[in-house]
């Protein structure tokens, strides 16, 4: 998962600007980074806690709004802090009014005039998945403002996304130069560096980033979480459990609750063994909102406890929630793709939508989800073919490697499939409750 620089301190910093500016006339100003904010010597401050001061600033706006729709100032806030709120709480209804801030701040004045508006939309569509369109909007941000970086961040990340990877490289160049040794810049070097197969250098630019955001003169709750978060998905990813456990326990203590620390714990929970402590984390988050990624990992825990019929409600609410709107659709797409190859249901109209998905995102986890749907709806040549293309940049991930192994072997190349397999395993024998015990038996062990 990728995200925003934007922190707590931003957020307050921008309010503290509203409340000064508010019986001045109207204009369009862009979020405020806290890549522009240099860190305090000292690491002692306290994390704000995200939640409190989120939603301090979003009633304060909002009721902005209700008094006058018009308002450019307040709607292009709105717009970030509601992004910030999905962040910390992974409630996609925030995402929905973050789109539909940056387009009421548009209908108001046009992009020529409205940059803040403009720089709005291009976050908002990231974040619902418009991928192509925040390409395009980030690409005007560099047009009109080629000596700020987040419009080069932007178009990194859209492009990482898209598959253009050299085009994502000139602009995270571009964003490095003008935005050296900052969370945003270190954090989106760390992903680009994963994908490449970096290990190494991802986990020391995430270190980088983590001590950054400790050392911010108010420090970020949620960003000091996130940044342990990504810490821990790499231990796990390296089948580094206790050291996993260690970040992601980390990230609860800053900021509880946190949604993506708390899955994650729970997959750590299984590859302990320990499945009633994950069905219990899990069914925590269950509690709290209904997302179709946690319920496919509570149904599979489910399975491997025996209960069955629970383990089918579950799965029932990841189709039932993946489709239930357009914007949903686009969110959970890859998603739900994935889920039906790895449990043989709808293989054809999986592998329908994966093809429908490459067309536009070439990226390797594209080419992944195409290859796997592609092999479990009988079509081993197209299979193989993109799985090549998912391995082009030399991505470390056992699941990947695992994907490659059972096309290999439905293709009759033993050697390799045995190869890839092992290779899966010895990175990280737990990286998936369920297919991590097939590659297991199609290895023999």
């Amino acid at each position: 998962m990728r995200r925003s620089t934007t922190t707590e301190l931003s957020i307050t910093l921008a309010l503290l600007t509203i409340m000064a500016s508010a019986g001045c006339s109207r204009k369009a100003v862009a979020p405020r980074s806290s890549a522009g904010i240099s860190p305090a010597a000292s690491e002692q401050n306290s994390p704000v806690k995200g939640n409190e001061t989120t939603m301090v600033a979003v009633r304060f706006l909002e009721d902005r709004v209700r008094n006058d729709p018009d308002d450019l100032v307040a709607l292009n806030k709105l717009a970030g802090y509601y992004l910030q709120l999905h962040r910390e709480t992974d409630d996609v209804k925030y995402l929905k009014l973050s789109l539909r801030s940056a387009q009421a701040s548009l209908n108001v004045l046009p992009i020529d005039q409205n940059l803040g508006g403009l720089t709005a939309l291009a976050l908002a569509e990231f974040e619902t998945h418009n991928f192509t369109g925040a390409r395009d909007h980030a690409k005007e941000l560099t047009e009109y403002k080629p000596q700020s970086s987040f419009g080069y961040q932007l178009l990194g990340d859209a492009s990482l996304e898209l598959g253009d990877y050299d085009q994502a490289a000139e602009a995270y160049r571009r964003m490095e130069g003008l935005n050296r040794g900052t969370v945003g810049t270190e954090t989106r070097l760390a992903h680009f560096d994963l994908l490449r197969g970096d290990i190494s250098l991802a986990r020391r630019r995430y270190d980088v980033a983590l001590k950054l955001a400790t050392k911010d003169s108010i420090p970020s709750a949620e960003t000091i979480a996130w940044c342990n978060w990504q810490l821990g998905e790499l231990d796990f990813g390296a089948g580094d459990i206790a050291a996993a456990e260690n970040h992601y326990q980390t990230a609860l203590a800053v900021l509880p609750k946190y949604p993506h620390a708390e899955a994650s714990l729970a997959r750590v929970r299984v590859a302990q063994g320990d499945l009633n402590g994950a069905i219990g984390l899990y069914e925590s988050l269950a509690n709290r909102q209904s997302d179709p990624v946690d319920a496919a990992a509570l149904g599979d825990v489910y399975e491997l406890a025996g209960r069955k019929q629970d383990a089918q409600k579950e799965y029932s609410i990841v189709e039932k929630v993946s489709l239930l709107d357009e914007f949903n659709t686009a969110l959970y797409n890859r998603h739900l793709i994935l889920f039906w190859a790895d449990h043989d249901l709808k293989v054809t109209d999986a592998y329908a939508k994966a093809k429908l998905e490459y067309a536009v995102r070439r990226d390797v986890y594209a080419a992944d989800a195409l290859a796997w749907s592609a092999l479990k709806a009988g079509k081993v040549d197209e299979a193989h073919s993109a799985m090549n293309d998912a391995l082009r940049l030399g991505t470390q991930d056992a699941k990947l490697f695992y994907h490659a192994g059972m096309i290999e072997q439905a293709a009759g190349d033993k050697n390799a499939a045995q190869n890839y397999l092992r290779r899966s395993l010895e990175l990280n024998p737990h990286f998936d409750p369920l297919q991590s015990i097939i590659a297991k038996k199609a290895l023999g062990q």
